[in-house]
């Protein structure tokens, strides 16, 4: 599916996710068409482990310290905005200079990355504003009866991802339960 072009709902730790291949930009506008979502926010990457998603980040620009915290974190439900490598396009950053990613401890994610062979493009499986699709039955209603999805069942989070500005440790994203 993700090899043709297209996208993929699949279940992450809270909800069900889209994907798509994060070189591919037609369908990634596709993806962002699809949520009414503006290109300038950028989007995440989530991968089953680091060497799907080091080559998005630019490593020179970050610490020993800042990886460890990373690693300390992962794999698991949180997201960290890191300085992006020169070579990652617009469509994946936005208009910001650094890239968000995620490793997942979610057996789905890592079972599709690694069949898929790199990282993918993370974001909730909702149309912009609206609420995240928390079952299979929900992407069908929302999106239509045939569109891809890898069935499973969500994680045990309640929230999206947190997600972290490792450059200066701020939060952006936190969801008290």
């Amino acid at each position: 599916m993700l090899y043709d072009k297209k996208i993929i709902a699949y279940p992450t730790e809270a909800m069900f996710g889209l994907g798509c291949d994060p070189s591919s930009e037609k369908a990634v506008k596709r993806l962002l068409d699809l949520k009414k979502r503006s290109i300038k926010k950028g989007l995440i990457l989530v991968a089953s482990n680091y060497n799907q998603i080091k080559m998005y980040i630019n490593e020179n620009k970050l610490s020993v310290q800042q990886k460890k915290m990373m690693f300390f974190y992962w794999p698991g439900p949180y997201t960290f905005l890191v300085p992006a490598n020169s070579l990652v396009p617009y469509w994946l950053t936005g208009e910001f200079d650094t890239i968000a990613v995620r490793i997942s401890a979610h057996l789905s994610i890592i079972k599709l990355c690694n069949v898929f062979g790199k990282a993918l493009i993370s974001t909730s499986a909702n149309f912009s504003n609206m609420s995240p699709c928390l079952t299979q039955e929900d992407v069908f209603k929302n999106f239509g009866k045939d569109f891809p999805l890898l069935c499973g069942h969500i994680g045990n989070e309640r929230h999206p991802s947190k997600i972290i500005n490792v450059i200066n440790g701020k939060l952006i994203r936190y969801v008290q339960t």
